[in-house]
């Protein structure tokens, strides 16, 4: 019983216009899919991803009018995103042209890599670690051999290793594979593993306990999901959580795939999602991410929702 690697990550924006010209234009990345919060439907939830929408490439946003993130421990860190081994250059310059700051390039955890941040301070870090490969989008403004091709490692903060190690090995099943330490200077990082392996497969957890807790706003995350590939998987993992006596959310639809919720014991939020059916489900695959969709049970308010949202384009 294994997850696969990581599905999605969630992050918060308080612009989503600017959010969306960062990362179509300036990224490259695809936007998938425009819809909205199945929970807050006044709010844009936006997926950016490789040319197909694969499971394990697509960063999105929630568009809440929120303050900055605070930053700390009791938290999701740092987003990883995959790219060709002689790919960091090409990018260092691209984001210096366009007037963004970035770090070095440096090898860590024996990976080159490129810290970065968006515009509302989302912190990135581009890892040469091109397996496995998405699929590139003939229309991003990056040419196709420098694409961000999916997520990982992702980087989480946590105060204590040990809950959070119990949980991740005894519940998740994920193995942890090697320490390094951190690039800041702020604590050691921990290695866990889940299914084939590599960046793709990775969550990284920083042990930072003389960190202030964080505070989620605007440029921080709102939760990291792991990927299974379909509804009798994520009914184990129903299960298994229940077992272990561990709150959750139990499954539940959201019509492009389906989930179930839990946090770590460090408050950082899970979930598990399923590959299919994907975002081409309801759109064609050569528009979908143009107009704006709404699965079947938001359908008959599509008005109402409609007529509260800003412009993106």
């Amino acid at each position: 019983m294994q997850l696969t690697g990581i599905h999605h990550l969630t992050a918060i924006t308080a612009d989503a216009p600017g959010n969306n010209r960062f990362y179509t234009e300036t990224l490259g990345l695809r936007r998938v899919k425009k819809t909205v919060n199945q929970d807050d439907t006044s709010a844009y939830h936006l997926f950016f991803a490789d040319g197909a929408g694969t499971p394990g490439t697509d960063i999105t946003f929630f568009d809440w009018p929120v303050g900055r993130e605070s930053r700390g421990t009791h938290s999701i860190s740092r987003t990883g995103l995959r790219v060709a081994e002689d790919s960091l250059d090409y990018w260092a310059g691209r984001l210096a042209d366009l007037g963004l700051s970035t770090g070095n390039i440096v090898t860590l955890d024996g990976r080159p890599s490129l810290d970065a941040e968006d515009p509302e301070g989302q912190r990135l870090r581009l890892v040469a670690a091109p397996q496995p490969v998405g699929e590139s989008w003939a229309k991003s403004p990056v040419p196709a051999q420098h694409q961000i091709r999916g997520l990982g490692p992702i980087t989480i903060s946590v105060p204590d290793l040990a809950p959070t190690e119990a949980v991740l090995t005894q519940v998740m099943n994920m193995r942890r594979i090697r320490d390094y330490a951190s690039p800041d200077g702020e604590g050691s990082v921990h290695v866990f593993q889940m299914g084939d392996g590599g960046a793709a497969a990775e969550l990284h957890v920083a042990v930072q306990p003389g960190l202030p807790v964080a505070q989620q706003g605007a440029g921080g995350v709102h939760h990291v999901a792991f990927r299974v590939p379909g509804k009798p998987e994520l009914s184990e993992w129903a299960t298994r959580l229940q077992e272990f006596r561990v709150p959750n959310s139990g499954e539940v639809e959201r019509y492009y795939f389906r989930s179930l919720y839990f946090r770590e014991p460090a408050g950082n939020l899970f979930e598990i999602a399923t590959d299919d059916p994907g975002f081409d489900v309801d759109e064609p695959r050569e528009t979908m991410g143009e107009g704006l969709s709404l699965p079947p049970f938001l359908e008959g308010k599509r008005a109402r929702i409609e007529a509260g949202l800003k412009p993106l384009d």
